[in-house]
């Protein structure tokens, strides 16, 4: 399968195309338009730093989101920064003089979470993107914000060739194992004593229905319009579906191990767990176009594993 060399090998590929600007984005604060492309990219946005990195951009600044990982980048996308030392803005509230510093030509925040006040701040600075209005916060999809940061940067066919190639992978799982269809299956954490599972609002979630999977829709009602909602104990036989995975960032099993009654429930006595690891965890997190295809080599096979030995 494609590695993120090969990726960014495609990528390249197209570095000779030709992009018109202005380009214009309908977000959900208003409108911004580029009149050219820009060459000093601040990333505020928690993971919007692989999809530049992944279009050959590197840019000025990024912001630290968690597993204390060096510039900020997990390992799929650390070998893309070349000799480059980008800024790292700390988790949590924006360092705007530091941004303002940099002198950006664009800044870039599908995934920051910015309020309309911080917007308007950070628009006297430079051309700044926030996600479109169409999703929940947080809930722009993967291959839309991929596509919106190629064009930002003029380089669209780079950017649909990438989300052509992950869909392709997404459609060679379902020809392979049609038993994921039709399956139910759910995400879940337990952190400091609160039990929580994510909906389909979720970029997770997204991901295993496109599989085929299903998220049962109690556990999407009770989200409502979040992409994730906390469960009572009573409410632990939600999670008995047919692959539960927990999610962690420290260690899965210990956590899942913690969950009072857990040992009761069908999903662990009939071992449909899967624990994600710190490493894949923040793949499933960061769910770009370069962590997808660790998803798929290192999560696909344990999900399709658990169901279709269920049948």
């Amino acid at each position: 399968m494609p590695n993120k060399v090969a990726l960014l090998a495609l990528a390249l590929s197209f570095s000779t195309a030709v992009w018109a600007f202005p380009e214009s984005f309908d977000h959900k604060y208003g409108t911004t338009t580029l009149t050219e492309a820009p060459e000093r990219i601040v990333s505020i946005g928690y993971s919007d730093h692989d999809d530049l990195l992944a279009l050959g951009q590197k840019p000025l600044a990024v912001r630290d989101w968690y597993g204390d990982m060096d510039k900020a980048t997990w390992p799929w996308a650390a070998d893309l920064w070349g000799k480059a030392e980008p800024v790292v803005l700390p988790f949590g509230e924006l360092d705007v003089e530091t941004i303002a510093a940099l002198e950006p030509d664009l800044i870039v925040g599908l995934s920051s979470g910015i309020s309309a006040e911080q917007y308007q701040q950070l628009s006297l600075i430079a051309p700044t993107l926030p996600q479109s209005g169409d999703y929940i916060e947080w809930g722009m999809p993967w291959h839309e914000r991929t596509l919106w940061i190629g064009r930002a940067v003029g380089k669209l066919p780079e950017a649909e060739a990438m989300v052509e190639e992950i869909e392709q992978r997404f459609d060679t799982v379902t020809e392979q194992h049609p038993a994921l269809e039709g399956k139910q299956a759910a995400i879940a954490y337990y952190w400091e004593g609160q039990l929580g599972v994510y909906s389909d609002n979720d970029l997770r979630g997204d991901f295993l229905e496109r599989l085929g999977l299903e998220i049962p829709e109690a556990i999407n009602d009770l989200a409502g319009d979040r992409f994730y909602s906390e469960l009572s104990l009573e409410e632990l036989s939600l999670l008995n579906v047919d692959a539960l995975i927990w999610l962690s960032t420290g260690d899965a099993q210990t956590d899942a191990a913690n969950v009072p009654g857990r040992d009761l429930m069908a999903f662990h006595q009939q071992g449909r767990e899967i624990y994600v690891d710190k490493e894949l965890g923040g793949a499933f997190s960061f769910m770009s176009p370069l962590s997808l295809h660790y998803i798929f080599d290192e999560l696909v096979p344990q999900i399709v594993q658990i169901v279709e030995t269920q049948r």
